[in-house]
């Protein structure tokens, strides 16, 4: 029954799109139609229909001259997002403890993956009363609550606008901004001082601190972020808090080879 469950859902022409890209070696970096054909034993027009395909959002290129096909850069793209997820984290992992440690608040650590907000780690004290619904892996609107707009104040004007017509901007509490130009504010602010303060954007009662994380090429990767009550917080608190934050993340772009400044 479990097997005949597994065959409906098995999908033929996906597995074989598959087999195509799994075709390329380091040996074997660019073939033509026939090689393919040949090498999955699949006629022709399959796998110039499957190719055309991968062609298309770009898993696959084809030299214009010999024809032949080669793994596209959108593989690489999605590669660059693994590597980053997993090296991020690892690289991260001390900083975001002693983050943790340092303020006893919950600490998040996320970037941009498929046009949204991914939390790939969290450092939350499981005594505390107070736990936040964000947990690893969990994915939020790019604009959302601490993280979002850290990670959305450097991409390019055109890229933001994209991101907010697929994702248009809502309220969630009294304090949520839907208002495109004073986002755009928010935005440049971020940039301005090198970090973000949220106050009850997101969510009721909620506020955080934000910064940015480079990579060598002094691209933003990822934002750090520590979240918490917003009553409960001072302004001597907040001025630490934020310090700490970007201290934080200064740290772990320096790891990452990151040689500019703070900001």
């Amino acid at each position: 029954m479990e097997r005949d469950k597994e065959e409906a859902f098995y999908n033929r022409s996906l597995e074989r799109a598959l087999q195509i890209m799994l075709a390329f070696s380091m040996e074997e970096q660019a073939q033509s139609l026939a090689q393919l054909a040949e090498t999955l034993d699949l006629p022709r027009a399959t796998v110039l229909r499957l190719c055309s395909t991968l062609l298309k959002y770009d898993f696959l290129r084809q030299d214009p001259e010999s024809k032949r096909y080669s793994l596209g850069l959108r593989l690489f793209e999605l590669g660059s997002v693994v590597f980053y997820s997993f090296s991020l984290r690892k690289t991260s992992s001390p900083y975001l403890g002693q983050l943790h440690q340092k303020l006893g608040k919950t600490i998040f650590l996320g970037i941009l993956d498929n046009d949204e907000v991914l939390y790939v780690d969290k450092r939350e004290d499981p005594r505390n009363p107070i736990s936040f619904t964000s947990k690893i892996g969990t994915r939020r609107p790019p604009y959302w609550g601490l993280l979002g707009p850290v990670l959305m104040a450097y991409l390019p004007d055109s890229e933001v606008k994209r991101l907010l017509q697929k994702s248009p901007l809502t309220a969630t509490t009294k304090k949520s901004i839907t208002s495109r130009e004073e986002f755009a504010k928010l935005l440049a602010l971020v940039r301005e001082r090198g970090y973000e303060v949220d106050m009850e954007t997101a969510l009721e009662g909620i506020g955080g601190v934000a910064a940015p994380i480079r990579d060598f090429t002094g691209k933003v990767i990822a934002a750090i972020g520590v979240a918490f009550i917003a009553s409960s917080v001072v302004s001597k608190d907040l001025k630490n808090m934020i310090k700490e934050v970007t201290a934080a993340a200064f740290a772990i772009s320096r790891e990452m080879g990151y040689t500019g400044e703070t900001r």
